[in-house]
């Protein structure tokens, strides 16, 4: 390729070199391979071909580029060629190559496969949620369900895939940018379950620049509370968001059960918070749903017409398998694979500088 892409600075990534160096994330068969080759003083040049079975939107292909660059023994040994995250893949097409002596990153297989799988899953689904709401926003907002350390790589996964905002600093802190968010129900309790009050002193204390959205289901009367919040803060509010749990049926719905599931964010209830603010004069405050989104419900909202104008996604965006595969195709210039894999060029890879 000719038109090379600008990839993330390794140091962004602070990864703990002396550590990877050593073996010490690394399975231990990998460890005492590079340590075996070393000690016979066996130089095996090897091609490592890595692929993925499943079609998908790959990710953190910069991110394990960091990990060679700087974990390996002699990068200018190396040469690498690789796609670039938010690239679309098919089943078995090679996204990365490895060419240099096996001992020299021999230890690293188990970082970089790790980190293609984690960030193409979340980027993936991502991309899938943001394809299904188009043109919608999604937010990000799947921090609370996975382990903090996962959050930097995921939230860029997540940007690159589209997703118009993430939740946290961290998530946002390789492009940049900051966390978004909206008024919580901890909020609301902390003044004592009044979403108006709480609602003002968000306002009163956070820059006008912060998107004023907040959480309307509180009292479980999203279209009573929208208006009670639209009516006091006027121009400052962005949006009301709503998020009723999948057990409980809120009020406004009560009068119309009987042809459809009552429970949770489903679309009678948004069309009836929807109806409620154009009524009384508020068409320009938004509608945030979040609660238990997937790829299959935001397809079931937009092909219904349900008035949303943005999604709050979370855990089902860490959902799925998105493995991958390193084999060594080549040794020393000849074909030597196990039975079943053979070198497969791709004409999309670039050369890493």
């Amino acid at each position: 390729m000719t038109n090379k892409r600008r990839r993330l600075d390794p140091e962004i990534f602070h990864l703990p070199i002396e550590r990877m160096r050593e073996g010490y994330y690394s399975d231990k068969y990998f460890v005492r391979t590079r340590d075996v080759l070393r000690a016979d003083r066996h130089e095996a040049h090897v091609v490592m071909q890595v692929f993925s079975k499943t079609h998908a939107y790959l990710g953190g292909v910069d991110e394990a580029i960091a990990i060679l660059k700087r974990c390996s023994e002699t990068w200018s040994d190396l040469r690498v060629r690789a796609l670039y995250d938010g690239d679309a893949i098919k089943p078995w097409e090679t996204v990365m190559t490895i060419e240099g002596r096996y001992d020299a990153f021999a230890h690293l297989e188990t970082l970089y496969l790790g980190v293609l799988a984690r960030r193409t899953r979340v980027g993936t689904n991502t991309r899938l949620v943001v394809e299904a709401a188009a043109p919608k926003e999604v937010m990000f907002f799947p921090a609370r369900h996975d382990h903090w350390l996962v959050q930097t790589g995921d939230g860029y996964a997540a940007h690159v895939a589209g997703a118009i905002g993430v939740s946290t600093d961290a998530q946002a802190s390789w492009w940049g940018s900051k966390g978004v968010g909206t008024v919580p129900h901890a909020m609301i309790a902390a003044y004592g379950g009044d979403t108006v009050l709480a609602t003002r002193k968000f306002a009163e204390h956070m820059p006008d620049e912060v998107r004023l959205i907040t959480l309307v289901d509180f009292e479980n009367d999203c279209v009573n509370t929208s208006l009670e919040v639209a009516r006091a803060l006027g121009e400052r509010l962005y949006g009301v968001r709503i998020d009723t749990s999948e057990t409980v049926v809120d009020k406004s719905i009560i009068p119309q059960m009987g042809g459809f599931k009552p429970t949770g964010v489903n679309p009678q209830l948004v069309r009836n918070v929807r109806q409620g603010l154009d009524r009384a004069g508020f068409e320009r405050v938004k509608v945030v749903v979040s609660g238990g989104f997937t790829v299959e419900k935001i397809r079931q909202f937009e092909s219904a017409g349900v008035p949303v104008d943005a999604y709050g996604v979370g855990s089902s965006l860490f959902s799925g398998r998105y493995d991958f595969t390193a084999d060594v195709v080549m040794v020393n210039g000849a074909p030597c694979a196990k039975v079943g894999r053979r070198y497969q060029d791709n004409p999309s890879l670039d050369d890493v500088e």
